[in-house]
């Protein structure tokens, strides 16, 4: 198989509120928007990734969660947590040396953002 390209889908209960959240809450840019304007739906930059917000579900998303790296996850918690997002878990550094905080978008999809401290092995060429 030759892969060209990939995403993430994710069927929200309501696709506007969720573009939303992804959009003006946590600052994703927009990579490109589709179909109509009553069933838009709009593709995001998630890091070397993407993650499109479309279509509709009748039950909340389930067993999905985004793992997301950030510069500086106690940077995030502080502006996420002014502008009203619930932290699920606060900033913790995990056993394995990564600094973890988890919130929930509107369907409460797990979103794991991530912090590699200068000091993890990840940071260095391990060859």
């Amino acid at each position: 198989m030759e892969v060209l390209s990939s995403r993430v889908l994710l069927r929200p209960a309501d696709a506007a509120r969720s573009q939303a959240f992804y959009r003006d809450v946590l600052g994703l840019a927009v990579y490109r928007e589709f179909g109509p304007p009553e069933h838009r739906g709009v593709v995001f930059f998630v890091g070397n990734g993407l993650l499109e917000v479309s279509g509709r579900s009748h039950e909340p998303p389930h067993g999905m969660a985004l793992w997301v790296q950030v510069r500086d996850v106690a940077a995030e918690h502080a502006r996420l947590s002014a502008a009203g997002v619930p932290v699920a878990r606060p900033p913790e550094r995990e056993p394995w040396g990564l600094v973890e905080m988890w919130i929930e978008d509107p369907d409460g999809v797990r979103i794991v953002l991530v912090e590699v401290p200068d000091d993890h092995p990840l940071r260095r060429d391990q060859r």
